[in-house]
């Protein structure tokens, strides 16, 4: 078997000046001027051009050389040389150089695209999610995908260089209701019962702390049953993060350090409005700018203006659309000690320990001090109506575990997805900077997802659909 030539990324053939190298990937652009032929070839560290002389190739390379267009993937050897000066492209990384083709291997031919994908961001969105995978290889798509896995990156070396401990936690959980609808999953074993996908990994995060973990993080995919909007997804990703004997305080500082940190590692040409980040409270950011998400940038023509700020006292509780007395953020938060008196008396006065960051005007993350005390949880329940039987039903291990010396403790959990929507200049389109998204109304056209199930599966499960009633039909005239 002859072995298998290394291969050579695009953006090395600049340090590969009169050698032979293999280049592979996508012909980006093809060019013919005679019986000469150039193109771009497209590998993830760039483009280099490709010079097609029929006199320097092999019989293979001259009779796949006609048929060679935009997206064939192909592997090219040849050797690498300078372009004279009148030829050099300096807006290409590579513009100094390029490959004189001797051999060409059409890996894979490629059809006529449904789109150009040189720039994607104005065909329909629709047609670019079917083709998702064509969409990903325009430039722009690309560049946005690395600038997520920096930030991730950047993000997880900050957390680890403090000391915490990355956790993965389950993706399979009992139903609470503490917050938004959930996803439920059938479970095969046990008839007539449910899992539900975590909306956070909230619970397990305060476990954590009662297992004395104390710096606790993960990249935590996240889903929530809601209606989808241009910067809201049903699953999306989060970085939660939990500390132990800490005021609120200090996680504030925290998460402030580490955005400052990311910002001038993975974005520096970005300019932050604040050193510090303000913190604002929440009845005077609604008596000031109307809501509790202000953009408080001094150019917000400016795209590379980043304004962080803190918006902090929250409330504990809030009427329901049904007037019904709801938790603002979720049933954990611990109270301001300060309003504690007023709990049973008149528990819409009471603020928690909670906290927003916005950024631009956008929430990036909530946060807050948890409960720790088991008296304290409790009492939170029965102001909000439940029964000691629903209490101990659905939040009866957390109660216990308080029981066994929980420390106090509290973080937060930025959203990645709108971090790096504001950092790639994509907003209000979070699905800019997401590989695989679901349209507005909760689809993938790639996929072809939600789809039917076969009957015999969802017996399987325990499970009977209740098919829909056709509305009649209008009477042909």
């Amino acid at each position: 078997m002859k072995p298998m030539e290394k291969r050579c990324m695009n953006a090395e053939t600049v340090d590969r000046i009169g050698k032979d190298v293999t280049v592979k990937g996508w012909v980006h652009v093809r060019r013919d001027m005679g019986k000469l032929a150039f193109f771009d070839m497209r590998d993830r560290s760039g483009l280099v051009q490709v010079v097609l002389v029929p006199s320097e190739l092999t019989e293979r390379g001259r009779e796949v050389m006609k048929d060679i267009r935009p997206e064939f993937c192909l592997a090219v050897t040849g050797v690498v040389q300078k372009r004279g000066a009148k030829q050099i492209n300096p807006d290409l990384e590579t513009g100094t150089v390029e490959v004189l083709a001797k051999d060409i291997e059409v890996l894979n031919p490629a059809k006529t695209l449904p789109f150009e994908i040189e720039d994607t961001s104005g065909v329909n969105e629709e047609l670019r999610l079917k083709y998702r995978y064509l969409d990903l290889r325009s430039p722009r798509m690309l560049k946005n995908l690395e600038m997520r896995a920096r930030v991730i990156q950047s993000l997880r070396t900050y957390l680890v260089g403090q000391g915490f401990l990355e956790v993965e936690t389950p993706t399979l959980i009992k139903g609470t209701p503490e917050g938004s609808r959930e996803y439920m999953v059938p479970s095969r074993l046990h008839a007539g019962k449910f899992y539900v996908l975590p909306q956070s990994p909230q619970q397990f995060k305060q476990l954590l702390m009662v297992a004395g973990v104390e710096k606790y993080f993960q990249i935590a995919r996240c889903y929530r049953d809601e209606d989808a909007r241009s910067d809201r997804q049903m699953e999306f990703t989060q970085l939660d993060l939990e500390m132990s004997f800490v005021e609120q305080e200090d996680v504030l500082r925290l998460v402030e350090d580490m955005m400052v940190s990311m910002i001038k590692e993975v974005a520096p040409e970005k300019k932050l409005t604040f050193k510090k980040f303000p913190r604002i409270r929440y009845q005077d950011s609604m008596d000031q700018y109307g809501n509790d998400k202000p953009d408080l940038r001094k150019d917000k023509d400016d795209p590379d203006e980043l304004a962080f700020c803190w918006v902090v006292d929250y409330p504990m509780f809030e009427m329901d659309a049904d007037g019904k007395l709801t938790t603002a953020h979720h049933p954990f938060c611990m109270v301001n000690p300060e309003d504690e008196e007023y709990l049973e008396s008149e528990p819409l006065k009471v603020r928690a320990w909670s906290y927003d960051l916005v950024l631009n005007g956008v929430e990036l993350s909530s946060g807050s001090i948890r409960i720790h005390e088991p008296e304290m949880q409790r009492k939170i329940f029965d102001i909000l109506g439940l029964t000691d039987e629903e209490i101990q039903a659905k939040f009866g291990h957390m109660i216990e575990a308080f029981t066994y010396g929980a420390p106090p403790h509290g973080g937060a959990a930025p959203g990645i997805d709108r971090l790096v929507m504001l950092l790639c200049n994509e907003q209000p389109n979070m699905r800019e900077v997401i590989a695989f998204p679901k349209t507005g109304d909760a689809r993938d056209p790639m996929m072809d997802a939600p789809s039917t199930i076969d009957p015999k599966r969802l017996k399987e499960v325990h499970i009977a659909v209740e098919r829909a009633a056709k509305k009649p039909g209008r009477k042909k005239i």
